[in-house]
């Protein structure tokens, strides 16, 4: 926990500044157009900086410089111990800049500075450690070929690496598709949404610093529509790793085959399915779990347990605990440390969510929250709201909110809640309470799902992959299956006996 007050974290934010060029070549530098949008706080509606507007331009000179980098091998074809080297040197001065890093996240997006300087940026330094101590120990492999034969089968890098990351967890995600990348050998181009780019570019910053060269890591802040599609369609990216929405997810699919047939790797939407059993012998421990994962983050959160599903014979009870863990929580400044939870991104977002909860009023239960406020009179903040009752075709349970709105459906019986877990385009995550064993082991291979989740929501950790099923996408981040994203396997076939 960082002990600062919130009079120490609003100085902090006072003498705050902001990189607000892209980063290309080594250099930060102004958009080819000269174009800059505006970087707004929502918690207060203030403009922090105007950063620049990069375009297909733009992009061309970024993927140019990070080819000429990836060509020149200086990077490349380092050994992997002098990369991990760098990369151990950048964890360092993330950690050196915790407070800072938080900040930036927490003013560009709204989130809680509290979750940003204690879980966000030691994490990304922490998965930039990782990364780098695993790649020294990544084995190539010889084929078992017949004598006079010699066939190596290498991972190598696959070049230039382009990377698309939302807005929800700015420095995490950045650091999600970079580290692996980076650590791979691969020159990478960064594209964080234009809602957040603050983090990346200041990254980008502390990378030069680390030692990381000239053009192997690049960041240009922009609108998703151009520079993010420039990135997409360009001829000369060999793979592209996306965040974001589903509906983008598959349009970086339609560029790969408008273009070079680039690989694509997206990890897209997710409405997750959390199932309470009525064997859960602690349903404190599952009504405050409950609530950490559809609350946390202002429910920005693509693997959000969204969708409550409770045994019937312990709705009534469990319902109570998760009304008074909603209450609890309402929406403060982000730079208090007691605030639960901070604002919503931005208008665009704050009207989807209200959307959603205006059309839920008319066909759940409203039973907790339900209003967009302010907080000392300015910004974008939403209570947490949670409605009950809710039709299983509803579209409160059906599409991603993105935001804390908290969907409660009964069932009878273990087939039918995980007939309902199933039904749905996405396959991200899953959470399951019970304190059966055979039950525990028994639902979660049902499910559907990329992790699955047993007495506790959201598990995650650099040793374990994370990713999705079906239309939440196919790309794995974390673990050492990152590495086969920014790979290629290449065989080297050599006879030495005629």
């Amino acid at each position: 926990m960082s002990d600062l007050s919130h009079t120490d974290w609003q100085a902090r934010a006072a003498a705050l500044s902001f990189r607000s060029q892209a980063f290309i070549g080594g250099t930060f530098v102004d958009a080819a157009s000269g174009e800059t949008f505006d970087c707004i706080n929502p918690a207060t509606g203030e403009v922090l900086t105007q950063v620049a507007a990069c375009g297909a331009t733009d992009v061309d000179r970024a993927v140019a410089a990070a080819r000429r980098a990836f060509e020149a091998g200086h990077w490349s074809r380092a050994a992997p111990g002098e990369r991990k080297a760098v990369l151990l040197k950048l964890a360092d001065l993330i950690r050196a800049n915790l407070q800072e890093l938080a900040l930036l996240d927490s003013l560009d997006m709204g989130k809680l500075v509290q979750d940003a300087v204690t879980v966000d940026a030691p994490g990304s330094a922490h998965f930039f450690q990782w990364h780098a101590e695993a790649i020294d120990k990544l084995y190539d492999e010889v084929a078992p070929n017949g004598p006079g034969d010699l066939a190596l089968v290498r991972r190598v890098p696959v070049g230039v690496v382009g990377a698309v990351t939302p807005w929800n967890f700015p420095l995490d995600m950045a650091t999600w598709k970079s580290a692996a990348a980076l650590a791979a050998g691969n020159s990478v181009v960064l594209k964080p949404a234009e809602q957040s780019p603050l983090s990346a570019l200041r990254l980008a910053e502390l990378a030069a610093e680390a030692g990381v060269p000239d053009g192997v890591f690049n960041v240009l802040p922009g609108f998703g529509g151009t520079a993010g599609k420039a990135l997409g369609l360009h001829m000369d990216v060999d793979a592209l790793a996306f965040t974001g929405s589903t509906a983008v997810g598959k349009m970086f699919m339609a560029y790969s085959g408008q273009s070079n047939l680039k690989q694509v790797w997206p990890e897209t939407g997710g409405k997750s399915p959390n199932l309470v059993f009525a064997d859960c012998e602690n349903l404190d421990a599952a009504a405050d779990m409950a609530a950490f994962g559809i609350f946390f983050n202002q429910g920005e959160v693509c693997s959000a347990n969204s969708r409550l599903y409770v045994e019937r014979s312990i709705k009534d009870a469990f319902l109570e605990k998760m009304i008074a863990r909603a209450e609890a929580m309402q929406p403060g400044d982000p730079l208090d440390p007691a605030s639960k939870m901070g604002a919503i991104v931005d208008a665009a977002q704050t009207e989807r969510i209200m959307g959603f909860i205006g059309a839920g009023r008319k066909t759940a239960n409203l039973v907790a929250g339900g209003d967009q406020v302010t907080v000392a009179g300015r910004g974008l903040f939403v209570q947490p709201t949670i409605f009950d009752d809710v039709s299983h075709d509803d579209p409160l349970a059906r599409e991603e909110i993105f935001g804390p709105v908290l969907s409660i459906v009964p069932f009878d019986t273990e087939a039918e809640a995980v007939e309902m877990a199933n039904d749905s385009i996405y396959g991200l995550a899953a959470s399951v309470w019970t304190d059966n064993l055979s039950r525990a082991l028994r639902v979660s291979d049902a499910l559907h799902v990329g992790t699955c989740s047993v007495n506790t929501v959201d598990a995650l950790s650099a040793q374990t992959p994370f990713g999705g099923m079906k239309q939440s996408g196919f790309g794995r981040d974390l673990s050492l299956h990152s590495f086969d994203k920014y790979t290629a396997l290449k065989t080297t076939w050599i006879k030495y006996r005629a």
